[in-house]
């Protein structure tokens, strides 16, 4: 299905999971002949809608981009709903985003192939077997989530979200209505795998039947990733321990205040909103430019 917008053509379309699921997809494309695709990585709970905003805005500035969305997320969810829907967080790297990463480079037929990730994105591309074709990455908002490194009170309320009222929901529902505050329904197997590395020290770097952690020190390319000093779910300790498994590369870790994006408030979800357009999108333009 092709959409039109007044500075960009968007197409609506699908491509196959590694497992064959179907994934719901948009391509962006930019007035003039692209100079590299964008694939975005939407965090957790977050539909590809969410990124439309910015995506627009990279296309303005001559890239093609890619959305999708993850299996059970948005319009990537089963018809028949997420009860009991099979899934968990580790499928959506190894099954979903790897797949992604496939369609976007089969799209940017040898241009290069850039990434940005939003929370569990930047958790995500480490565990691609496939990250090696990602020439540059920007992260924005993503670390690694254990709780008692959140700030109180939110550490707590954290907790009680993820070890009682989740549990319960999803025993109830068979998966954790979106209600409960995080964005999406999700499903309870997504749910159930990211409490759970949610109550380790070093996230998901500590479950050792994560065969996919193996696959971090493959990424040599540019990364950068951007914190906001106001972000409650992604502190700067947070992003640190996240960039720590990255030992194939040298990353870049930027922490943004409000103020100096001339904003009251970024937390973990305003980067992609658009007060953010200057400077933020600006900035992360030129540099993914920087190819």
């Amino acid at each position: 299905m092709r959409l039109m917008n007044a500075q960009t053509p968007e197409t609506r379309t699908e491509f196959p999971a590694v497992d064959g699921y179907p994934l719901a997809a948009t391509l962006f494309e930019p007035e003039q002949p692209a100079r590299a695709v964008v694939l975005i990585a939407p965090a957790t709970a977050v539909p590809q809608g969410y990124y439309a905003k910015f995506t627009r805005y990279l296309a303005t500035q001559g890239f093609r981009v890619v959305t999708f969305d993850y299996r059970g997320i948005g319009r990537s969810k089963p018809t028949s709903g997420l009860r009991d829907f099979k899934a968990r967080m580790r499928d959506w790297a190894a099954l979903d985003l790897s797949a992604a990463v496939d369609y976007a480079d089969q799209l940017a037929q040898g241009k290069p192939l850039l990434y940005v990730g939003h929370s569990f994105g930047g958790q995500a591309l480490g565990q691609l077997p496939n990250n090696h074709k990602i020439s540059r990455a920007l992260f924005a908002a993503s670390q690694i989530g254990y709780w008692k490194l959140f700030p109180a009170p939110e550490k707590y309320r954290v907790w009680f979200m993820l070890r009682v009222l989740g549990p319960a929901l999803y025993t109830i529902f068979g998966y954790v209505p979106g209600k409960l505050g995080m964005g999406e329904d999700l499903p309870k197997g997504v749910f159930k795998e990211w409490s759970g590395w949610c109550m380790k020290p070093r996230y998901l770097y500590d479950d050792e039947t994560l065969s996919a952690r193996k696959n971090f020190p493959n990424y040599k390319g540019a990364l950068r990733a951007i914190g906001m000093s106001d972000d409650d779910w992604a502190p700067p300790v947070t992003v640190a321990g996240l960039l720590a498994g990255y030992t194939g590369t040298k990353p870049e870790h930027i922490t943004v205040t409000p103020e100096a994006a001339g904003q009251k408030k970024i937390g973990h979800f305003g980067y992609f909103r658009e007060p953010s357009r200057e400077p933020l999108w600006r900035e992360a333009a030129e540099w993914l430019g920087r190819i």
